[in-house]
């Protein structure tokens, strides 16, 4: 039997993946952490994975009942969050980053990690705005490799992987993997798992299996819940996005005219 406990946030969760469970009419998330389950020898299967939740809410709310659960292999998946919030600290999120996986590494379970691509990307930012966030996701991955190193953890670097940017992998809102995009990231898990000599089953297709969602389903969607985000994150942080850039101007600026202040001293020596 194998113990997998999953952490993390709404991609862990498996937002993008929708299934409709035998006998049941409402449709559920399933994700690549459960599609790698299912490829693991008698896995018992425990999702803690929250919407939203950022580094500090993992190490806080969800480490404690993954210990719990005396876990063979911990899944530590986060970022997009700790990118897209005011008060971005890379330090507080490498520590809480470190506390969770060294605790899972100290109770002897594999941990896997995962290097994030650029949100700034995925959303379709204009320039101005995508550059700060570029930096976050920069930052944030730092932090994850070097929790990655210290602690020995299997890390999966989806934003080194050319397939991680293929609009056919993203679900409509361009922030979640579709049902394509899970079954790669459980894909490249598994084959890091296998290499690090980890008993594991069949590899999960890589082919979707439900149909995609239609036009109408895509729109109902993000006239909905997905309206519901966007409202949310323009009283919080779109402004904050562009103040990061002006911030960025300005600073540009500054550093132009010492530049040019510079030139114009040893011209006049």
């Amino acid at each position: 039997m194998t113990t997998f406990t999953a952490l993390g946030d709404s991609i862990t969760l498996g937002v993008g993946d929708p299934v409709r469970p035998a006998g049941e009419q409402r449709r559920a998330w399933r994700g690549w952490a459960a599609l790698l389950a299912e490829s693991m020898p008698e896995p018992m299967f425990h999702n803690l994975a929250s919407n939203g939740a950022c580094a500090a809410d993992i190490a806080r709310d969800q480490l404690p009942r993954a210990l719990a659960r005396n876990p063979d292999v911990a899944s530590v998946v986060f970022g997009i969050n700790d990118t897209l919030r005011p008060g971005f600290d890379p330090d507080k999120i490498e520590a809480a980053a470190a506390h969770t996986v060294g605790a899972l590494r100290a109770a002897g379970a594999h941990v896997l990690t995962m290097r994030l691509p650029d949100s700034g990307w995925m959303l379709g930012l204009p320039d101005a705005l995508a550059k700060p966030l570029a930096r976050r996701t920069g930052a944030v991955n730092a932090a994850l490799d070097s929790v990655a190193q210290r602690f020995g953890t299997i890390h999966f670097d989806a934003a080194g992987n050319p397939a991680t940017y293929e609009k056919r992998m993203w679900a409509v809102d361009r922030l979640h993997p579709n049902e394509r995009g899970h079954r790669l990231i459980a894909r490249s898990f598994h084959d890091l798992l296998t290499a690090a000599s980890v008993p594991m089953g069949t590899i999960p297709d890589a082919e979707p299996q439900n149909p995609p969602p239609t036009k109408l389903a895509q729109f109902a969607w993000m006239s909905t819940k997905g309206t519901a985000w966007v409202l949310k994150r323009s009283t919080d942080l779109v402004p904050y996005l562009v103040a990061m850039a002006v911030r960025e101007m300005w600073m540009r600026g500054e550093t132009d005219d010492t530049a040019q202040s510079d030139e114009e001293q040893a011209v006049a020596a």
